[in-house]
């Protein structure tokens, strides 16, 4: 259930607030807190909390610092006015021209520029060939976002230049491919970020940052992320943008303790940020940020052990039936291996982390927009079939 909050402040103490939110909402339904159930707070409620926020003039005098005055290949960024278009202005307001390449039909999350039908039909293979900017418009033309109704070509195109930053867009799924136009690289992908800055170092690239490792000191006096850098930041303004968190661990702990002294229940006690799911309309994989949750307390570490209880019922016990079913599966699970992987009686079960499972569920729960309910109670979450 999403719990309905304050409006967030810098300097709030969520190590308060949050517990007392919950426990007025489980008190007002008549419920109470049990041990394992979760508590988790979105990340950007924590960001805005620690004040963890840089400006644009920030970005840029960290790009000026480091990659002085040239060239800048930047690659594979995800198209997202929230996501990416702040970070744009910034980088360009420190560089002194810009060779963006996209990659098509779609960014590493599945912001499509064109459709694949297209590509298709157009004859080009997006695994070899490099596009410009005219044989990209004169083989497709303009194309604007389902959803957004942005041309994101033509709106990156214009951020950079309005910064006064020379632009050139080129249309490319290699990474080698920008070693044509300069050996200075800002790779903007997330999850394939560490496998684009080794091949382009592999094949000669002269200085190679990764987004990760921009704005992960302060800089003048700003917020920051040490592990991250600017991955996972969200537009704040049209000048700033608000950071991952740089530190939680000792929130969910502290979260954990006050739940504990005050209702005697042992709750696990998360951050989540995106969560890890496939929009099957607009194609879009929602993880931007670089991981679900950055932050947790140590009984959310791990994946799911369970059986699969149509395998059971289908195979195993194939031949019982009422009560006598409900015991076999009862006494099986009771019973059960602490580590299944492998058996066939887990085939069909999601063999993901905990945190990612339960990061998804939170952030389809408590929604991007207007609900309020920037901290999330889940129940039961490890009953299984013998709790009943």
């Amino acid at each position: 259930m999403g719990i309905r909050c304050p409006i967030f402040r810098q300097g709030d103490d969520l190590s308060r607030i949050v517990p007392e939110c919950v426990m007025d909402a489980v008190d007002s339904l008549g419920m109470k807190l049990e041990d394992k159930d979760i508590i988790a707070i979105t990340e950007s409620v924590v960001g805005r909390v620690q004040g963890n926020y840089c400006s644009v003039d920030d970005i840029a005098e960290d790009i000026k610092d480091k990659f002085g005055d040239s060239t800048i290949g930047l690659i594979f960024p995800i198209t997202s006015r929230n996501r990416f278009a702040v970070l744009l202005k910034g980088i360009a307001r420190g560089a002194r021209k810009i060779v963006l390449m996209l990659s098509y039909p779609s960014d590493e999350v599945g912001n499509q520029l064109i459709s694949i039908e297209k590509v298709d039909e157009a004859g080009i293979n997006p695994y070899r060939d490099v596009l410009t900017l005219k044989q990209y418009r004169e083989l497709f033309g303009e194309n604007k976002h389902e959803f957004t109704g942005i041309d994101y070509v033509a709106y990156y195109e214009k951020l950079i230049e309005d910064e006064d930053c020379e632009c050139e867009i080129v249309f490319a799924n290699s990474p080698k491919a920008i070693l044509n136009y300069t050996d200075t690289v800002l790779n903007c992908d997330i999850h394939t970020r560490k496998r684009t800055k080794r091949i382009l170092l592999d094949e000669g690239a002269k200085t190679v940052y990764s987004l990760d490792e921009i704005m992960t000191a302060p800089v003048n006096g700003s917020g920051y992320n040490s592990r991250y850098g600017l991955l996972g930041s969200n537009k704040a303004s049209e000048e700033t943008v608000k950071l991952f968190p740089e530190e939680g661990e000792k929130l969910v702990y502290d979260i954990q303790k006050t739940i504990l002294d005050k209702t005697g229940a042992r709750v696990e006690v998360m951050i989540y940020g995106d969560g890890a799911f496939k929009d099957p309309q607009g194609k879009i994989w929602e993880l931007a940020d670089p991981v679900v949750s950055p932050f947790y307390t140590k009984g959310l570490i791990g994946t799911p052990n369970e059986l699969k209880l149509k395998y059971l019922a289908d195979n195993d016990y194939r031949d019982l039936s009422g009560e006598e079913l409900k015991e076999a599966i009862s006494n099986s699970i009771r019973n059960k291996d602490a580590n299944l992987k492998g058996t066939m009686a887990t085939e069909g079960t999601t063999p993901r982390q905990l945190t990612d499972l339960i990061g998804s569920l939170c952030d389809l729960t408590s929604g991007s927009g207007d609900k309020g309910t920037p901290v999330i109670l889940i129940k039961g979450y490890f009953d299984n079939y013998t709790n009943g």
